[in-house]
């Protein structure tokens, strides 16, 4: 019997506390309050630290706290696995609790290599036949103005597209003596700026244009080497602080995508611009509730990018949040994606991205991680 069936909501662990467990528990706090969805309840909050996973639970709003994600997944009121924590852990956690019958999200990218990504897809695949469903957590889908671009390219507003430009960058690493953490080491993080943020660049050219990368070619750089670690004492850096790629899509449109974390002024900016042959459109996450449109099929002295304020009822997932022109921010993308992770499971309907579109990514990724490695110009998936 469902938890629906029985009466009771759907009973939710999220396994990390840090940056993403609080992004990921204001949504479930608050998805209830504006979207019509099945009932949840924050059961448990898993992290490491007991005491600093209770002080996150009472302060995030979840029922309790544990330490062992493996004997919360196996708690009969736990219903959906929310795993924020790092790369690494990805896999093993997802496979066992899809194994265990419980519904999946989990944060990007989908794990850390190749092989554990595979074998989260075909557990993925086996749970779904039981009627168990998994979500990667490609929040930037549900940013209203790019989910909206993609229904102008899908309308054919832009034409045929030709070219893509993407560019994800950030500067939080620029400082030299900015002190070392797991996301600088491969063997917690998988690797650096390519996996942590061109993977969103990555996804947003193929969710846009409804299209598959099918060959690449990068560059890799890591500017600063080493880094202090929490004794003083220097420590190698063994991942990218910035990454290029040429991308091949299926459509033949060409993209490039730019990733950084060293890129001075600029502290969460993914750009996306899109050029076709009747139009063109462009993006970006520091305003976050703008699209810039141009329409080529207007008379020529009309044309000009056009700035649409994407805050009106009839814009993706606006409806139910506040009157024209009230903005919404970063946090709300986390609302967006537990509200149509929750109507996937009450209606049975595999959500988007799945772990075979996470997949996807990951080879792109490894593609663009090749070439870098063998200076070759091109990588086929």
């Amino acid at each position: 019997m469902s938890p629906q069936q029985a009466g009771r909501p759907l009973g939710v662990a999220a396994i990390g506390y840090a940056f993403m467990g609080k992004a990921h528990s204001q949504a479930w706090r608050n998805v209830g309050a504006f979207f019509d969805v099945p009932a949840v309840e924050q059961r448990v909050l898993v992290g490491r630290d007991p005491e600093a996973v209770a002080e996150a639970a009472a302060r995030y709003g979840w029922a309790e706290s544990a330490t062992d994600w493996r004997e919360v997944i196996a708690r009969d009121d736990v219903d959906i696995v929310d795993i924020c924590a790092p790369g690494w852990l990805h896999a093993e956690i997802a496979i066992a609790a899809l194994e265990a019958g419980k519904h999946v999200l989990v944060e990007k990218p989908l794990s850390n290599t190749l092989a554990e990504s595979e074998a989260m897809v075909a557990a993925a695949v086996a749970a779904r036949a039981r009627g168990v469903q998994s979500l990667v957590g490609f929040n930037y889908r549900r940013v209203p103005a790019l989910a909206y671009a993609r229904q102008l390219i899908a309308d054919g507003r832009l034409g045929t597209v030709r070219e893509v430009r993407a560019a994800y960058l950030q500067d939080w690493l620029a400082d030299s003596e900015s002190p070392m953490t797991w996301r600088l080491r491969k063997e917690t993080a998988g690797s650096g700026a390519l996996g942590d943020i061109a993977s969103h660049a990555i996804d947003q050219v193929q969710f846009l244009l409804s299209d598959t990368v099918t060959e690449a070619s990068g560059r890799l750089h890591t500017f600063v080497g080493q880094r202090p670690g929490r004794d003083g004492a220097l420590e190698e850096v063994t991942v990218d602080d910035a990454a290029w790629a040429t991308l091949a899509l299926a459509s033949g449109a060409i993209a490039s995508v730019e990733a950084s974390r060293v890129a001075l002024g600029r502290k969460n900016s993914l750009r996306v611009e899109v050029y076709g042959t009747d139009g063109a459109l462009a993006f970006d996450l520091e305003r976050l509730n703008e699209l810039e449109f141009l329409d080529a099929t207007a008379p020529a002295p009309e044309q000009g990018f056009r700035r649409i304020v994407v805050t009106e009822p009839e814009h993706p997932y606006l409806d139910a949040w506040w009157p024209q022109g009230h903005i919404i921010g970063w946090e709300h993308t986390f609302v967006h994606q537990a509200r149509d992770f929750l109507l996937a499971i009450r209606d049975g309907n595999p959500p988007s991205p799945s772990f075979e579109e996470g997949l996807q990514v990951q080879r792109v990724l490894a593609a663009i991680e090749e070439s870098a490695a063998a200076k070759s110009t091109a990588v086929q998936l």
